[in-house]
């Protein structure tokens, strides 16, 4: 039984994330009682005594022939109650809108979270609308302008060995080619993904340095038909803005708890 901070882990309890961690990475595609058993290695009967307990308690739902299961309402809600929570998220909404309008781009806001980065606040462009709302869902680190700011900001020891996984031709796959951009982006002070992890897609990220190292950041992202050299040195320039007005921002916001993570 592996440790956690000098503590022994609950082993039910790390199934049940494990198991919840699976079903919303799926997304959209339930997934059959053996496949979850054979993906955490449980047994086929200690794995359905353990659906049907979230079932009833609305983490994990099912379809009308109770072989298909999926995330629950109940983890829609948990996800919202930390987003409103979060004082720091409160801060910033009001900065990405301000980006937006200024910009007319589509503004997020991510958090580091291991290796990937998970969105928390997103405004969309006008021009350019996803069918699908990113806050909630995560992308490598490796693969995006937030991730990229927000590795930056940590010693290239720390880089994992890789290989990476890629998402586009233009993702970065090996830690060489990933250290020399990432030593490129803290002498520029941002990140830049010329489609590395959507096509079609460049962003701008920006590291928010209220915490050591930085664990939040902001980015634009744009797609490549409109982007000109003069918007790209515009969109540089509101960005560096906005993330100097949040950082004086936020740890005037005290009062307020700090979390870890």
């Amino acid at each position: 039984m592996s440790e956690t901070g000098g503590v022994r882990e609950v082993k039910s309890a790390a199934r049940t994330v494990e198991l919840l961690e699976l079903l919303a990475a799926r997304g959209d595609r339930p997934a059959r009682l053996q496949e979850l058993a054979d993906e955490l290695d449980v047994p086929r009967s200690s794995m359905y005594a353990l659906l049907q307990t979230l079932i009833s308690r609305g983490w994990v739902r099912t379809d009308v022939t109770g072989s298909l299961y999926g995330i629950g309402i109940h983890a829609l809600l948990t996800g919202t109650t930390y987003l409103d929570s979060d004082p720091r998220v409160r801060v910033v909404r009001p900065y990405l809108d301000e980006a937006s309008d200024a910009l007319g781009e589509t503004i997020h806001m991510g958090r580091l979270d291991g290796p990937h980065v998970a969105y928390l606040a997103t405004r969309e462009s006008h021009e350019y609308l996803r069918t699908i709302s990113r806050v909630g869902r995560r992308l490598p680190a490796h693969a995006g302008a937030l991730g990229k700011a927000l590795l930056a900001e940590r010693p290239a020891a720390e880089l994992a060995d890789g290989p990476y996984e890629a998402l586009t031709a233009n993702t970065h796959t090996t830690r060489d080619s990933l250290a020399a951009d990432l030593a490129e982006v803290r002498a520029r002070g941002y990140s830049v993904d010329r489609e590395e992890g959507v096509l079609g897609i460049v962003g701008f990220g920006f590291a928010l340095r209220y915490d050591t190292p930085a664990q939040d950041a902001i980015s634009c992202s744009v797609p490549v038909a409109r982007l000109s050299a003069g918007h790209e040195e515009r969109i540089v320039a509101v960005m560096r803005g906005i993330r100097a007005k949040i950082e004086a921002t936020v740890p005037g916001a005290g009062g307020s708890v700090h979390w870890r993570r």
